[in-house]
């Protein structure tokens, strides 16, 4: 996020409309609702640990212990459990 004077973007008459509820201080305007993206859509974090966990699901199923899964991954047991239970 960087900052911006108000001056450089706002019709002259809005800023003076600020002004009478805001002055010398910080404001954030949050993007409107239908701008935000989801956790991880940018990063792909999301798929990155969607795709740990369907490794582990899959080494569990063939066998693998919780506590070699969770060493494994670098994880406590009840987090690996609460995967490959389905609970995530």
């Amino acid at each position: 996020m960087k900052y911006v004077k108000a001056q450089a973007i706002l019709p002259e008459s809005l800023l003076t409309e600020i002004q009478k509820y805001i002055q010398g201080e910080l404001v954030y305007i949050p993007k409107p609702t239908a701008n935000h993206e989801k956790w991880g859509a940018k990063t792909g974090s999301k798929k990155a640990i969607a795709q740990r966990n369907e490794s582990m699901i899959k080494a569990y199923r063939a066998g693998t212990p919780i506590h070699k899964l969770a060493e494994s991954y670098y994880l406590a047991e009840d987090t690996v459990k609460n995967i490959v239970y389905g609970k995530y």
